[in-house]
């Protein structure tokens, strides 16, 4: 009789508390929830009902106790990806699909604390994505992490991307299944240094001219990328490193006359060194204007513009001899001596000789 006493509270506590457990009402956790850490230039829908995440490498993350966590998400095109970071772990791939849906993001986790993270994995031109918030089966949301003292802010083209860096069927593809921004060089050299991070890049972008009809001194200073109208608020928050990777695609399309941009941009005149020179450090003082006590890191590779023979290391480096700045820092890493854009292993060398140089001029300083 006591060994079935016994059994039958055993029974009905384990009961009791799976029935308790399944039938919690799932916590609603809106977009603008203060627990809810962004990072990367997010915008807000024009009915203030959702976050507007358009940027590579954009993430949203939150902390709770519970045992599962859905996201409310409306994606503009069903083209973007999204990786799904299960207490800083366990790693998933969303692809989303258009319009609005809600999607499970992790179930059955153990009961106790946890984290969720989704990052955007492909490039801002496959469309905006609204975040209306969170669903957690839980006991409760748990505060934001400590703010991080480093902000880093990159600059660049398909390379900071990460345009096919987890492609290796050949084909280079910039799809967001092999397109995956926190495998780049700038998500890893944010993370090593515990830097906040935010990513201002598009695919094919030039500081003189493009492969399309905008130059990255008509997109740096915008928070949504498809609207000129929008501008980002430099004073709201100041980088503390901005690293510029930029003049890959100049380099190409220098050589091309026939291309259309080439004629819009250049006039159907090759420029000279003086032009390029001068082109860039521009730039570069346009930002230092903006960020007034920021480090520059300007940074090339590993592309073949840095292939031995190459002119632009000396071009960058002139330019910014020119600007007599001691907080402007050049970084040249070799060229990878292989087809294609650089895969996570080769983002990897682009991220060690960053880091290096972060470390040894400007963190030590």
């Amino acid at each position: 009789m006591r060994f079935l006493f016994t059994y039958t509270v055993i029974f009905f506590l384990f009961t009791g508390c799976k029935h308790s457990i399944l039938s919690v009402k799932p916590l609603s956790v809106e977009y603008s929830n203060e627990n809810i850490i962004y990072q990367g230039r997010i915008g807000v829908n024009k009915n203030h009902t959702a976050s507007e995440i358009y940027w590579s490498g954009s993430s949203i993350k939150i902390n709770f106790e519970g045992t599962s966590a859905k996201a409310i998400l409306e994606d503009e095109n069903g083209s973007n990806y999204f990786n799904i970071i299960i207490d800083g772990t366990e790693f998933k791939t969303l692809k989303l699909d258009q319009g609005k849906k809600t999607y499970t993001l992790a179930e059955h986790l153990p009961l106790g604390a946890h984290a969720i993270e989704i990052t955007k994995r492909n490039d801002w031109t496959y469309g905006t994505t609204l975040f209306y918030g969170f669903e957690i089966t839980g006991s409760k949301v748990l505060p934001a992490d400590k703010k991080k003292s480093i902000f880093i802010e990159f600059y660049g083209d398909s390379i900071t991307v990460g345009h096919g860096n987890e492609d290796y069927s050949e084909n280079d593809s910039s799809e967001g299944h092999v397109s995956n921004n926190y495998n780049t060089y700038a998500a890893m050299t944010a993370r090593h240094i515990d830097a906040e991070y935010s990513c201002i890049a598009r695919s094919g972008i030039g500081i003189m001219v493009s492969w399309f009809n905008m130059t990255m001194p008509e997109m740096f200073y915008r928070l949504n990328p498809n609207d000129a109208n929008s501008q980002w608020d430099f004073s709201e928050k100041q980088a503390d490193i901005i690293v510029v990777n930029l003049f890959q695609n100049d380099s190409w399309l220098v050589n091309r006359p026939e291309h259309i941009e080439y004629k819009r941009r250049l006039n159907d005149q090759k420029p000279t060194e003086s032009y390029i020179i001068n082109a860039y450090r521009d730039f570069i003082s346009t930002l230092r204007n903006n960020t007034p006590n920021a480090h520059i890191i300007c940074l090339l590779g590993n592309m073949d513009i840095t292939k031995p023979g190459s002119k632009w290391p000396e071009y960058v480096q002139k330019a910014v001899n020119a600007l007599h700045d001691n907080k402007v820092h050049t970084c040249f890493v070799p060229y990878k001596n292989s087809p294609g854009h650089p895969k996570k292993e080769e983002h990897v060398l682009l991220a060690n000789t960053l880091i290096q140089l972060i470390k040894r001029n400007i963190l030590l300083n």
